[in-house]
């Protein structure tokens, strides 16, 4: 927890050693709850997007209340009003982009007076949800999910699914072309992936990000540059999309495409680009639509941009489902647009040499203490490229075996970044299984509350996830033993009880019991994870 001085409010005057009486009364205004200075804490949650330049997603502040604390003005999307003495709390939710991102800023959204008095900023026309919760932590996560889950239910034929995606070897759209593109469907279908996702490049325009732009391409006004730019490219597919469909369909995949919307003169092409989704919807059968390049430029342009995501949620029946790219630009974040899909959360590379599997699992972990894990794409990649750049490494991604990297985001939406042909003969003998018994389980493993549990991953801790099914008495456990001297570990299962329990090794390698609530694992290899099902006896 970062305890980092209170920030002052511009009303408030400097402290100027003259004790006043404490009836004098603080001024404040109007406001939504009050809360007992002494016996509530606030905790302000900090989250980071562009993650193209950030890699520590998550920041906590936190105050314990007192009238000494001078007026407490601060921005964000989400805070906790909590309970010092039994747990219970209020959470405050703003449906909104990130601060930095809004298109009508404001210098705050909560106001917490010297009295406990706590108002809302509803000037700038987002929604609030404000939650109540009790049971400490764990009642917080899940009445947060919850809320989540709400807003955009959670569907297994949609949600939560398995996708590779062609740009993650960072070849970008050198390689598209009706014969790699067969290559990628069949290898995705013994991989045993769900989507496979054609990336930048499909199309007849070249953008800024193309392997051919040398400098040049478009990342902006799509439609002016040239009215064809989203037709599908003759040159790369002379005879279209359809035969790769087919073909997919024929595996039991499913195929998607990448978009970036017209942010231009404020998006003012958006229900262009709204047919052109529904029509490659219609036409072609694509559900999954990974989006990029948006920008929110003024109230005009995030609202136009909200329509298009209606407007194709509304013509497809809720069928077509998108990845929200939240890596650069001012973007919905992780608040601003819940209902559309999924978030893709980060561009890692081993080319780069900024891709690193603990790092990705510490990113799903850190998340999903606020964010419910299903709503992050995630990346596992291709751990036999470019091994010479991390030397010597113990942490580097050559030294996982292929099924613990997919382990890593299992509890996630799964994003297989890599070219699936090219992957070593090892991710089919040991992800491929792995992800067969995932199948298997994953509706109700996400069906249930998701809980990060243990430490922080940072290389060489012991963590993971526990799913708790709706009915409290079952759910699954996924442990992790980074690089760690304990082969032995003990956790108490969140929101159970003392619960004793028959367990099932689904994957890993390990033992483990359930007793009185206390699950006891032993993995005895480093960098190696225990996936189990328990149920509750009795």
């Amino acid at each position: 927890m970062n305890n980092s001085p209170e920030p002052i409010s511009p009303h408030s005057a400097a402290p100027s050693g003259v004790e006043l009486d404490s009836s004098v009364p603080a001024t404040v205004s109007p406001a939504l709850l009050s809360f007992a200075p002494g016996r509530f804490r606030l905790i302000q949650v900090l989250l980071r997007d562009q993650t193209d330049a950030c890699a520590e997603l998550v920041h906590e502040r936190e105050w314990l209340l007192h009238p000494s604390n001078r007026e407490i003005r601060l921005a964000g999307n989400l805070f906790v009003v909590e309970s010092v003495l039994d747990g219970s709390g209020t959470v405050f939710v703003k449906l909104a982009p990130l601060p930095a991102s809004r298109a009508t800023p404001s210098e705050w959204d909560i106001c917490l007076g010297r009295d406990g008095a706590l108002e809302l900023n509803r000037s700038d026309g987002y929604e609030w949800r404000v939650l109540t919760y009790e049971g400490g932590k764990w009642g917080r996560i899940a009445a947060l999910h919850a809320i989540q889950r709400e807003i955009r239910p959670y569907h297994p034929a949609r949600d939560g699914l398995l996708l590779t995606n062609t740009w993650g070897d960072r070849s970008r759209d050198a390689h598209l072309n009706p014969a790699f593109m067969a290559r990628e469907i069949e290898s995705a279908a013994r991989l045993g992936a769900d989507i496979v996702q054609i990336d930048d490049g499909w199309q007849h325009g070249m953008t800024s990000n193309s392997a051919q732009a040398r400098g040049g391409g478009q990342w902006s006004g799509f439609w002016e540059s040239d009215a064809h730019f989203w037709d599908v490219n003759r040159e790369r597919f002379p005879d279209g999309l359809q035969p790769l469909f087919q073909l997919a369909r024929e595996r039991n995949l499913r195929v998607g495409l990448w978009f970036a919307p017209d942010c231009s003169n404020e998006a003012a092409n958006w229900e262009r680009d709204a047919e052109l989704l529904l029509r490659h919807h219609r036409e072609l059968g694509v559900d999954f639509f990974k989006i990029d390049a948006l920008k929110i430029t003024s109230p005009q342009s995030e609202a136009n941009l909200k329509l298009l995501f209606a407007r194709v949620r509304d013509g497809s029946k809720g069928a077509v489902s998108f990845d929200l790219d939240i890596t650069a630009e001012r973007r919905f974040g992780y608040f601003g647009l819940i209902e559309p899909g999924a978030l893709f959360v980060e561009n890692r590379y081993t080319d780069w040499h900024n891709y690193w599997p603990h790092h990705t699992l510490r990113v799903a972990w850190q998340l999903a203490h606020w964010i419910d894990p299903v709503r992050l794409r995630l990346e596992w990649l291709n751990h036999a490229r470019n091994g010479e750049k991390y030397a010597d490494d113990p942490l580097a991604p050559s030294q996982y075996r292929p099924d613990a990297l997919f382990a890593s985001v299992m509890m996630c939406s799964p994003l297989g970044w890599f070219e699936n042909q090219n992957l070593p003969a090892s991710y089919f003998q040991e992800a491929a299984p792995l992800i067969a018994k995932w199948k298997n389980e994953r509706e109700a493993m996400q069906n249930g509350t998701i809980l990060p549990v243990g430490e922080a991953p940072d290389g060489n801790a012991w963590t993971g996830f526990i799913s708790v099914a709706a009915d409290r008495r079952s759910g699954y456990a996924l442990l992790f033993r980074e690089l760690n001297e304990a082969a032995n570990y003990e956790i108490r299962l969140p929101l159970l009880g003392k619960v004793s329990g028959q367990l099932e090794i689904l994957g890993g390698e390990g033992t483990a019991t359930l007793r009185d609530g206390d699950l006891k694992v032993e993995i005895s290899e480093k960098l190696r994870y225990l996936w189990l099902r328990f149920e509750k006896l009795g």
